[in-house]
This record gives C-alpha cells, sequence and structure tokens, in this order.
C-alpha cells in the first residue's frame, strides 16, 4: 500500500442517528471539520490544513456509534492502485 500524501486532523462535530421505526439505528449521519489551534498540535496542523470538512452516512451497523461528538482523527488520502487499463486494484 502507498504511503498517504496526505493527512488531516479532523474533529467530530456532531453525529445524527436514523431510526427505524422500531427505534434501531438505521444510519448514522457524522460531520467533520478539520480541528483548529487550541493545542500546540492543533495550531501545526490549523496552519497547515486550515479548512476542510467530511459528512459521512454510515450504513454498517458495525461501525455504529464508533465516532462521537469532540473525538479528533486522522483522515489519510492515499492513492488507490491502478492496472495498466486504469482499474483500481
Amino acid at each position: 500500500m502507498s504511503n498517504p500524501v496526505i493527512r488531516c486532523k479532523m474533529r467530530v462535530n456532531t453525529v445524527t442517528h436514523n431510526k427505524n421505526a422500531d427505534g434501531s439505528t438505521e444510519s448514522e449521519n457524522v460531520n467533520l471539520s478539520a480541528v483548529y489551534g487550541d493545542t500546540p498540535e492543533n495550531k501545526d496542523w490549523s496552519r497547515w490544513t486550515p479548512n476542510a470538512s467530511f459528512n459521512i452516512t454510515i450504513n454498517n451497523p458495525n461501525a455504529f456509534n464508533n465516532l462521537s461528538k469532540g473525538h479528533e482523527f486522522y483522515v489519510d488520502f492515499t492513492p488507490v492502485k491502478k492496472d495498466d487499463n486504469g482499474t483500481s486494484i
């Protein structure tokens, strides 16, 4: 696997649970944004990645409740390998 070409540090802003009629979770919508300079490390991150946002819809029940408001995560952008025909491998 290739090394990431960009690494962002993101903070979860909101997690919205979409419920089925029986009260079980159908999906989660998660909104994240780039961290900003509230600590020495985050000041460095926000200098290089001052603005970013992601919205993720999660449908996998095994992934529910793994992202919660206020938690911070690294998001890596790693190139996808392609074969000679340009198909992702």
